[in-house]
């Protein structure tokens, strides 16, 4: 792609490769003190530049990306966050699974191609494996739900069998109270998908692709779910994983379905409340084989240390990595560089570092900033940390994420993932109400967003973690306006190489979100008590047992 090099300040990418050897001299010319929309817009001018390679794990775009982001750590006089050092290794495994056909026989009789018809995976650690004559089994939504008295694997054992089930969860648009309605509980998420598969013994787990429930469309499950795949190292090398994790398109999964006679809507098919697992009565052969790497990725950690009560911390996250090279567009652009995903996140949590430096009177409590690597392969870095804490979980006052700020301008209502979960809600409505913008829930509850970025692992942990957006109500041009950008980028850049600088970007609303986030940590670094879950939280009970310690 072309990068107009007009705007990236020559000093900002010497710094960029000063990182790489160690030239701290040159690393204090990177921005300029003209603000912080541009500040965060010279940041991602370098980190989506094409020379970091779309910033993927294992690769010289992760060296360059990480030297810079500890670079600018050094430079605003941020400590090392890890006993001396800005990074916190991760240990992964590469797994880069081949595939032949997907071959079906039996009432449906069919052979799928990968790439265009499926995509499959395997997390088990080894060179090679098969499915072979896998009986099928369409198993709803593929949910085991007690508190919702769902079940979809009720009376079905499917031991070595391969289960195909729905993305999302029955409450999606089902026009009745059904488990959060059109917000999508976890048992929605893909990857509970494969783990409930997992631990009812299924040999594989295929998940039919529908765009609304997703909330993306086929070409981000080819584009995301392919290639070379990141995992965290396992004792039992994921061996208690299904054989075979994939995806397959809505047109393949309604002509095998209709071999069933399951046609129509088979969403309203599989809520209905007397919905049993149906067999297929065909099989499914495929062979995998693996290519496996072994090495270590890494999280960037810098610390401010608070002045009274050091121990308790405030945790700043942002996952620095995208997919790096990968299948061309239309144009013939094949890197991926994630200028919004996650560039945009990365550069305001340096900008709030920035303002935490620059305070006169410095923070009671510390402050920490961590950029989290291997998100895009599964919040990987975060659940690393998160299990793997460098500062101990229930002295962790908050989580404040960012993840993927709109591009648009500034709004007059701010979005709170997960909207209702902790106390932090509260701070951001009292925060936001003095300058007379609104707080709204997540404007695409169907899309699960609480469960697709890093705060999730530390909510798991009980740690308050709260996911900050701008909304869609542009003060310049209008909601309708903002509505359209956000519905632009999810289509036409969303995990696409086109999701890429440009001078264009309007980073005020991202410098809005980064203000807001830098007044919520001010505010908690100096207070002497803890945020906790609301009532109802499923997260509730995990910080209330970890706070009594």
């Amino acid at each position: 792609m072309k990068i107009n090099s007009g705007f990236i300040a020559i000093a900002a990418l010497t710094t960029l490769l000063a990182g790489c050897t160690g030239n701290d001299k040159k690393q204090t010319t990177v921005i300029a003190d003209t603000g912080i929309s541009a500040d965060i817009k010279q940041h991602i001018a370098v980190l989506a530049n094409d020379s970091l390679l779309g910033r993927k794990p294992f690769t010289k775009g992760e060296d360059k990306t990480i030297a810079y982001i500890a670079a600018e750590f050094k430079k605003l006089g941020l400590a090392p966050g890890n006993n001396g050092s800005y990074f916190q290794e991760v240990p992964l495994v590469e797994i880069t699974s081949a595939s032949q056909d997907m071959n079906i026989s039996g009432a449906a009789t069919v052979a799928l191609k990968p790439g265009v018809d499926f995509v499959a995976a395997t997390r088990r650690e080894v060179d090679t494996l098969s499915l072979k004559n896998s009986p099928l089994v369409f198993a709803g939504y593929g949910v085991v739900a007690p508190e919702y008295n769902w079940n979809d694997y009720k009376d079905i054992d499917v031991k070595g069998k391969t289960v195909i089930v729905l993305v999302n969860d029955p409450g999606f648009k089902a026009g009745q109270k059904l488990f959060k309605g059109d917000t999508m509980s976890y048992y929605g998420r893909w990857t509970y998908k494969y783990e409930e598969a997992a631990r009812q013994g299924a040999a594989g787990v295929i998940i039919i692709h529908q765009s609304e429930p997703a909330s993306y469309g086929w070409q981000v499950i080819q584009n995301s779910f392919t290639g070379a795949k990141l995992y965290l190292q396992q004792a039992d090398k994921h061996m208690n994983r299904c054989m075979v994790e994939g995806w397959m398109s809505e047109e393949a999964a309604t002509k095998l379905l209709s071999s069933a006679h399951i046609t129509g809507d088979i969403r309203a098919y599989a809520r209905k409340k007397d919905f049993k697992a149906v067999a297929l009565n065909s099989t499914v052969s495929l062979s995998l084989k693996n290519t496996l790497k072994y090495s270590k990725s890494h999280n960037v950690i810098a610390t401010l240390k608070g002045t009274t009560r050091p121990d308790e911390t405030i945790l700043y996250t942002a996952h620095w990595d995208h997919f790096g090279i990968g299948k061309p567009d239309a144009k013939g652009d094949s890197i991926y560089n994630g200028a919004v995903d996650n560039a945009s996140g990365v550069a305001a949590v340096l900008a709030v570092a920035k303002k935490f430096t620059q305070q006169k009177n410095k923070p009671k409590r510390s402050i920490v900033f961590l950029a989290v690597t291997a998100e895009e392969q599964g919040l990987l870095g975060s659940e690393y940390y998160a299990t793997h804490p460098i500062y101990p979980l229930n002295k962790t006052v908050a989580n404040l994420n960012i993840d993927a700020l709109s591009d648009f301008g500034e709004t007059s209502n701010f979005s709170i993932t997960g909207k209702g979960q902790n106390d932090l809600d509260d701070y951001v409505i009292q925060l936001t109400k003095v300058k007379g913008w609104d707080v709204v829930g997540d404007e695409t509850p169907g899309s699960g967003s609480y469960y697709r970025s890093d705060h999730f692992n530390f909510a798991k942990v009980g740690v308050p973690a709260l996911d900050l957006h701008n909304g869609s109500k542009s003060i310049q041009r209008g909601e309708e306006y903002g509505k359209e950008k956000a519905k632009e980028y999810n289509e036409q850049r969303y995990h696409q190489p086109s999701d890429e600088y440009n001078e264009a970007m309007d980073t005020k609303g991202m410098a809005q979100t980064a203000n807001l986030m830098y007044q919520l940590g001010v505010k908690l670094s100096n207070e002497t008590t803890f945020p906790g879950w609301k009532k109802g939280s499923e997260f509730k009970a995990i910080r209330d047992k970890a706070m009594a310690k």
